[in-house]
């Protein structure tokens, strides 16, 4: 049986920041797929860069930045500063809607200015009551909670009051209201940065300090045995110390066997499509909101004008519940909405379609509710006694950013090598 001090389970951004981080040697990295990443993967097709979704890298610690940016070539990172906006009634207005309602029609924006002074500011006990009672009827029914509906695929009362922590653009009625007099639009991505190779170079960069020998492709964890702390692939059984894992919490538990309630661990599906085009369409916004119900997407993002390209290349998402199928005739029929939507709002005019790529996120968006805050952090603290360590956005079920992801991975290995350490020797005698 082999034997190893630490054994990573999932190569993404989590699992990388790990192995790059932690001092010994004396670690494996199981990966199931044929490459790290996790969904942080790159697509390059006739001339196009698509990522998997849009991953777009927002940093709050700059020494994170300048770390992963030292190991690319030297001008590979563009930063941009993000122009996003939401289509409603046929027209763009500025992102985030419920601070630009004064960009609005005159009838709308009176609604929800009324709806705004005259809301019932009670104790919101879900994510759906937060909205009413911070926004107001209008904001909330015109964008806040169609737009939610459809990026969660479920209803918004189920979701914790908190449900998006700092990620969701808050503002009170005094905020929205001095936005009236210029752009009030500043979010936590206000500015973002992006590689020239998509995303996948932000992965290379982490992996440049993990050797290739601590990496085991195609090599899934089926197997934890909690107690003899032994994991198993397919391959061999794997004696560890400390096990890191971020695969998705649920999974975790189950071959763990832990025993749950899986109606706890609820989550969306997101269907990407990649579209590239040969003319621009357009330009000056890197991504729009649609809540319209009547249009199969809730989110476009428009690479060619994050890399200043000549061809339209875009990136849309729709949101599935769990048990939804999404098969190749699902995916077929989606495909055909999409198009047709896209020319309703007028993305596609006359462009042709010349390249495409489709991909299922499964999971996407995990429903955090305040039972499965409560649940996540009991069965961690469990794992963590047995050495098992759940970190990330899937491993932590919870809404947090890469940058999140690899301050988490860091802060346990900093944990672990202070362990280590050996204890200083006292002086002895006079």
């Amino acid at each position: 049986m082999e034997k190893t001090e630490y054994l990573i389970v999932g190569g993404g951004m989590t699992g990388l920041a790990f192995a790059q981080h932690i001092g010994s040697q004396d670690y494996l990295l199981c990966e199931a797929l044929d490459d790290v990443g996790g969904y942080c993967q790159t697509v390059k097709k006739d001339g196009f860069v698509w990522d998997y979704s849009g991953h777009f890298f927002h940093f709050r610690v700059p020494e994170i930045e300048h770390d992963l940016i030292r190991h690319m070539p030297e001008g590979e990172v563009r930063v941009v500063d993000r122009v996003s906006k939401v289509h409603h009634a046929g027209e763009l207005i500025d992102f985030p809607f419920q601070r630009n309602i004064h960009q609005l029609p005159h009838e709308h924006f009176v609604e929800c200015l009324v709806d705004l002074v005259e809301r019932d500011e009670i104790e919101p006990t879900n994510f759906r009551e937060m909205l009413y009672a911070k926004f107001g009827r209008g904001i909330s029914e015109h964008f806040l909670v169609p737009y939610n509906e459809k990026l969660y695929a479920t209803d918004l009362s189920r979701l914790d009051v908190d449900a998006m922590g700092r990620f969701f653009p808050h503002a009170d009625a005094n905020d929205i209201i001095r936005g009236f007099r210029g752009r009030n639009s500043q979010t936590y991505n206000s500015t973002f940065t992006y590689p020239r190779g998509g995303a996948i170079e932000y992965v290379r960069a982490l992996q440049k300090n993990v050797p290739d020998d601590r990496i085991a492709l195609n090599e899934p964890v089926i197997e934890i045995d909690l107690d003899r702390r032994i994991a198993r692939t397919p391959n061999r059984e794997i004696r560890y110390e400390q096990l890191v894992s971020s695969m998705p919490f649920p999974k975790l538990l189950d071959i763990a066997g832990v025993d749950y309630d899986p109606s706890i661990y609820s989550y969306n599906k997101v269907l990407v499509f990649n579209f590239g085009f040969d003319a621009k369409g357009p330009r000056d916004v890197h991504w729009i909101y649609y809540a319209d119900r009547s249009l199969s997407f809730y989110r476009v993002g428009f690479y060619d004008n994050i890399f200043d390209t000549d061809r339209m290349s875009i990136y849309v998402e729709l949101g599935y519940p769990a048990d939804a199928i999404i098969g190749e005739a699902e995916i077929a029929a989606a495909r055909a909405r999409v198009l047709e939507d896209l020319r309703r709002v007028g993305v596609v005019m006359t462009q042709n379609l010349v390249a495409e790529h489709n991909i299922v996120l499964d999971p996407a968006y995990v429903h955090i509710t305040s039972t499965s805050i409560v649940d996540v952090a009991a069965k961690r603290a469990m794992l963590a006694k047995h050495g098992v360590h759940s970190l990330g956005r899937y491993g932590s079920w919870t809404y947090c950013s890469i940058e999140d992801n690899i301050i988490e991975a860091r802060e346990l290995a900093d944990r672990f090598n202070l362990e280590s350490m050996p204890l200083p020797r006292l002086a002895v005698g006079a």
